[in-house]
């Protein structure tokens, strides 16, 4: 939300618990305020300044701990009286779909919560989603791993319930365009993309998306515990969370209507385009994509650029720090990387690299670069593509083309007299993740010899 807020021309306060763990880009300082911010503690609701137009509502406490029903209503609670002494005109909250009369306990305390914020002397609009589709979200981490890493499943017969699911891009949109819009003001509305499909449907349709073949079954015997076990061994989720999520699994969630995307003109994407935004090569692409023509336009001190993040979920990373005394010599060294000049170190493997990817279709070597000293956006560098170069911010973005059991990205970025040098990878399937552990010996040998030779310490 934040390049879209500020976009907008918006000055933004941040609520955390932990301002330490909180990081964004340098340039947006002069557009935000960071508070130290815990709704469990009403000692800390004076931090909330009170010349704010308006809120956006986004917690929730199924991962910390059994009794989240109980947190969750103490955190509107407190959040409604600490809003009541400011002067905020707007609320928004973001829920989950609750259209059933047997709720879970999960979407029981998303409505609780809502009955909560109502009682509010503030204009509150509530968003309510089902499965949101995009890195980072809980159950869509779920359809991953389950996808990547189970090339059969045995499943409960609660994959069989139909939901409604919506690409992350479509909830920025709804939440940016909802904020002051007062056709909204005190009412609540279901968003989701126009595919309704059953959860095995969204699971095969993944494992089309990424190549994959894959086969499910279901079984009616697993108990909503089993589940819950079966889900936090296969899965990166946390038991708290597996069991709450699986307990809503069990409740279709559908919207009523597309009303809101009348009012607002938002266009949700399909279920499959939502995903192949979510497998986008950098992370930030759809956010960049839909709004870069405000961004363009308007009058901006931050750079768009300090948003874009190579993915993170689901994805191996080897990170490598080296000081230098030489700006000026560390950037040139790093814009002259490929090509004739190699890669600074092993290059009799980065070769072989190049031989093995050739004799599999790819494109080896052979591309070399354009310029011996410059580099720009869309530039074939030997087997990598250039997403992102700035001389002046010291950042190289690089994606592979090569044939690989997935995506791989290799960045640096320079913070200071730092060299931050990271080599990311995003494994499919079974054959991705065993690739990544089978060249993790030869990680020091490459990525430590490069990052020595671009700083000139080989």
């Amino acid at each position: 939300m934040l390049p879209i807020l500020i976009g907008n021309g918006h000055k933004v306060v941040c609520g955390v618990r932990d301002p330490s763990r909180f990081t964004f880009p340098a340039s947006v300082t002069g557009d935000i305020e960071v508070i130290r911010l815990d709704l469990l503690d009403e000692s800390f609701m004076d931090n909330i300044p009170a010349d704010i137009d308006g809120a956006y509502y986004l917690v929730h406490s199924m991962a910390s701990s059994h009794d989240y029903g109980a947190m969750e209503l103490k955190s509107a609670v407190n959040f409604r009286k600490a809003m009541e002494k400011t002067a905020v005109k707007h609320v928004i909250y973001l829920s989950g779909i609750v259209n059933e009369e047997n709720l879970s306990d999960h979407l029981s305390s998303r409505k609780s919560v809502e009955v909560e914020l109502q009682k509010g002397k503030y204009n509150l609009t509530t968003l309510r989603a089902g499965i949101i589709i995009g890195s980072g979200s809980a159950s869509f981490e779920i359809i991953r791993d389950l996808v990547e890493k189970l090339p059969v499943m045995i499943t409960p017969k609660w994959l069989n319930t139909r939901c409604q699911p919506i690409g992350i891009s479509d909830v920025l949109l709804f939440l940016s365009k909802t904020l002051f819009c007062t056709e909204t003001y005190n009412r609540n509305f279901d968003i989701g993309g126009p595919d309704v499909l059953t959860y095995k449907e969204m699971l095969l349709e993944f494992a089309r998306l990424r190549k994959l073949k894959r086969f499910i079954f279901t079984v009616p015997v697993m108990t909503p515990k089993l589940s819950s076990y079966w889900l936090y061994f296969v899965t990166s989720t946390s038991y708290k969370l597996a069991g709450a999520l699986v307990d809503s699994m069990k409740i279709e969630v559908i919207c009523r209507n597309d009303e809101i995307n009348k009012i607002l003109g938002v266009k949700p994407l399909s279920y499959r385009e939502a995903l192949s935004r979510a497998f986008d090569k950098i992370e930030s692409n759809s956010v960049i994509s839909s709004w870069k023509d405000s961004f363009a336009s308007g009058n901006l001190n931050f750079r768009v650029s300090e948003f874009i993040e190579v993915p993170a979920f689901g994805c191996f990373k080897e990170v490598r720090k080296m000081d230098f005394t030489d700006r000026q010599k560390t950037i040139d060294r790093l814009w002259s990387i490929g090509g004739e000049t190699g890669w600074y170190h092993a290059n009799t493997l980065w070769r072989l690299r190049g031989l093995v990817d050739k004799l599999f279709g790819g494109v080896g070597l052979r591309r070399g670069r354009t310029s011996k000293t410059e580099i720009s956006v869309g530039d074939a560098l030997d087997f990598w593509r250039v997403l992102y170069a700035d001389k002046k911010e010291g950042r190289l973005l690089l994606f592979a083309e090569m044939k690989l059991p997935g995506e791989a990205w290799l960045e640096f970025q320079i913070h200071g007299n730092t060299l931050t040098q990271t080599a990311t990878f995003r494994p499919r399937g079974l054959m991705g993740r065993l690739y990544w552990y089978s060249i993790v010996p030869l990680h020091s040998l490459v990525f430590g010899g490069m990052i020595r030779g671009i700083i000139g310490k080989a």
